[in-house]
């Protein structure tokens, strides 16, 4: 990896020129993928100082080779995994689901039968492994922790008036601490995706940090992007480097309430710069990508994504998650045929 030198404050190494950080920039940008960090460790922490420094910082990252990204996502895609290994990575996929409710009509008593999925999603197969996480509305997080107490299965619970975030800070942070209050394990906030496309970065990195701070230390913060609504793949780099800068746990793609939410190419970008975000720092940052993955065949692709792009030590649900409801009956039924091989069709899992 080629690490490049960063200047704050976008001094100039020299009269006239851009810095030493906009020529390697511009040399570099279709070869090397930048870092990314959290400030906790900063190793560039002048670049918050300013909304000029931290706008010169993310508009100095090297542009995204959208042709060359794309390609290479649709050949990972293409990779097969061998039975041998299937049934290994099914059980893994399930691992990592973020069974998810998010609806108004959510009743406590469906949230209950979520919650009993999670922690017994194959009720006829023991073998069956928990889901990560349950995700529901804050209101709905202390019904969601009865019903997986003592099973592992955490309860995230989204907040900052998901899923459009158009809320003052005041509101956004009340919203974090009663998730909080009520034993939220994980908190999945939404940018506020208006003030990043104006370019007010430094209003997305202070809410995003005053976020965190209101999670307190129990509760792991996932960083939503919405990057169906961000536009270009230039956007979502800056946006992974903004949301690590401000303390992420986790980058995430999509609230699932938009048209395009979590792609191939969109997780790979993200997958990328946790990558080099540890290489640099030594911290590790997990990715969750969300809405729009329906199959375990789709499933398989992410996975293949993870280990051939941030590797092995992200193959766990504690550094990757998929945020889905429909994805979990088809990852039990292609388990159940490998088992058995037969297809028992959806009339053998239970409904979300």
């Amino acid at each position: 990896m080629v690490m490049l030198p960063i200047v704050p404050d976008g001094s100039d190494s020299a009269p006239g020129s851009r810095g030493v950080y906009s020529r390697y920039a511009r040399r570099y940008a279709r070869l090397v993928t930048m870092p990314t960090h959290t400030p906790a460790a900063s190793p560039v922490p002048d670049v918050t100082a300013s909304e000029s420094t931290l706008r010169r910082f993310l508009h100095g990252l090297p542009g995204v080779d959208a042709v060359g990204l794309e390609a290479r996502a649709a050949a990972l895609g293409t990779r097969s995994i061998k039975t041998t290994a299937k049934a290994y990575a099914l059980d893994l996929a399930i691992s990592m689901v973020d069974l998810t409710t998010l609806e108004g009509a959510d009743t406590p008593g469906k949230v209950r039968a979520l919650g009993a999925k999670a922690v017994r999603p194959d009720p006829a197969d023991r073998t069956a492994p928990a889901t990560a996480a349950v995700c529901v509305y804050p209101d709905m997080v202390p019904v969601a922790k009865e019903a997986v107490a003592g099973s592992g299965v955490k309860v995230a619970s989204v907040a900052t008036a998901f899923p459009a975030g158009r809320a003052s800070l005041a509101v956004k942070l009340a919203d974090v601490r009663e998730a909080v209050a009520a034993g939220a394990d994980e908190v999945d906030m939404v940018i506020d995706r208006g003030a990043f496309l104006a370019g007010k970065y430094l209003k997305v990195y202070e809410e995003i940090a005053a976020v965190k701070e209101a999670c307190g230390t129990d509760a792991r913060l996932k960083v939503i992007f919405e990057t169906g609504e961000l536009s270009t793949y230039d956007n979502i780099r800056r946006a992974s480097w903004l949301g690590m800068l401000a303390g992420a746990d986790f980058i995430k793609t999509s609230t699932g309430k938009v048209a395009v939410n979590a792609t191939p190419a969109n997780t790979l970008l993200m997958l990328e710069a946790v990558r080099d975000f540890r290489a640099q720092t030594g911290i590790q940052v997990g990715v969750k990508p969300a809405g729009g993955i329906r199959t375990a065949k789709d499933a398989l692709k992410f996975l293949v994504l993870v280990n051939e792009t941030a590797g092995a030590d992200w193959l766990d649900s504690h550094w990757f998650r998929f945020g889905a409801s429909s994805l979990l009956n088809d990852l039990l039924m292609q388990r159940q045929k490998l088992a058995t091989g037969r297809y028992s069709g959806p009339d053998y899992v239970t409904v979300d």
